[in-house]
C-alpha cells in the first residue's frame, strides 16, 4: 500500500477512519471556541434555563452541529441529507411519528407498572408543575440533540458508508450505551438497557430516514419519564414538583434508582417498537422491489 493509499480510497475520497477522526477532532475544537466565546453568558444562560447544566449541553450540541457543518463542506462535500438533517427529513409528519415512536414504548409499559402497584405516587415539594415543565421539557430538548448528533449523526453515516447500516447500528448504540456508564447507578443491566435504546433509535433513523425523528423519539421518550411521571432517567432525578413517580416493585422489571428504562418493562416496550419497525421497513422494500 502506497502512502497515498493509506489515506485515500480508490474513490479518491479520504478514508472513513481519518474522516471520523477528523470529526472528533474539529467537534473538540468548536465546542471548545463556543465555550470561550459564550465565556460569563454560561451562568446567566443556566439561571434562565433553571438548570446548572444546560448551557455546557447547549454548547456541546452547537459544537457537534458546527462539526457536522464543517464536515460536509469542506471535507465530504456532501449536503445535509448524508446525516439525514436534511429538509425532507424535517417534514412534520417525520417528526411525529418520531416523537409518538419514542413516546409509546415507555409510557404505556409505566402505566402498567402503574396500574399494579409496582410504580407509586409520593409526594414531593409543592412548585409550578408548569414551569418545571418548560425547564426539563427545554433540557431535555437539547441533551436529545447533543446525544442524537454524536451518536447517530456524522459517526454513523460514516460508518454506513464503510461497513453498512447494521454494524453502524451495532457499533454506535454500543458507544451510546458506554456514554451512560458514568451516570448515577449506572451497572451492567442499565448499560445494556441504554444499548438496546441506542438499537432502537438507530432503528427509527434508518426507517424513517431521518436523524430529526430519532431526536424527537429520543426526546420524548425521556419526556414521557421525567415530565409526565417525574420519574429519574438514567439515574438522573429532575425537578419533580407536587408528586414524583418511584419504584415499588422488582428493580429488575421497573430499572429501581436507574428510572424505567432501566427495567423489563422499557425493554419490552423497545422490543415491540423494533418489531413495528421492522415490519415498516420489510414493506416498503418488498413494494419497492414490486
Amino acid at each position: 500500500m502506497t502512502p497515498r493509499a493509506l489515506f485515500i480510497g480508490a474513490d479518491g475520497r479520504l478514508r472513513t477512519p481519518w474522516r471520523i477522526l477528523i470529526f472528533l477532532i474539529v467537534a473538540t475544537v468548536c465546542i471548545q471556541i463556543i465555550a470561550i466565546a459564550l465565556g460569563p453568558a454560561r451562568h446567566a444562560i443556566d439561571r434562565m434555563a433553571g438548570s446548572n447544566t444546560f448551557a455546557a449541553t447547549f454548547v456541546t450540541a452547537a459544537g457537534l452541529l458546527a462539526a457536522h457543518a464543517i464536515m460536509l463542506r469542506w471535507i465530504d462535500r456532501r449536503d445535509w441529507a448524508y446525516v439525514s438533517l436534511d429538509a425532507h427529513a424535517a417534514r412534520p409528519v417525520v417528526l411525529a411519528r418520531g416523537w409518538v415512536l419514542g413516546a409509546l414504548p415507555i409510557l404505556l409499559p409505566s402505566l402498567l407498572l402503574l396500574s399494579i402497584g409496582w410504580f407509586v405516587e409520593r409526594t414531593s415539594a409543592q412548585g409550578s408543575w408548569w414551569l418545571a415543565a418548560l425547564h426539563v421539557s427545554l433540557l431535555l430538548f437539547v441533551a436529545a440533540l447533543t446525544e442524537e448528533l454524536l451518536s447517530r449523526g456524522y459517526l454513523f453515516a460514516a460508518l454506513r458508508e464503510w461497513l453498512g447500516w447494521r454494524w453502524a447500528l451495532a457499533l454506535t448504540s454500543l458507544g451510546f450505551g458506554l456514554l451512560h456508564l458514568a451516570n448515577p447507578g449506572s451497572d451492567a443491566r442499565s448499560v445494556a438497557l441504554v444499548t438496546l435504546a441506542g438499537i432502537f433509535l438507530g432503528a427509527v433513523l434508518v426507517v424513517t430516514g431521518s436523524l430529526y425523528a430519532a431526536w424527537m423519539a429520543h426526546w420524548a421518550w425521556n419526556w414521557i419519564m421525567a415530565v409526565a411521571l417525574h420519574a429519574s432517567v438514567s439515574g438522573v432525578a429532575f425537578e419533580a414538583p407536587d408528586y414524583r413517580m418511584v419504584d415499588a416493585g422488582p428493580d429488575w422489571i421497573t430499572g429501581g434508582v436507574w428510572g424505567p428504562e432501566g427495567g423489563a418493562g422499557a425493554a419490552a416496550g423497545m422490543f415491540v417498537g423494533l418489531a413495528y419497525l421492522y415490519w415498516r421497513k420489510k414493506t416498503r422494500d418488498e413494494r419497492l422491489q414490486g
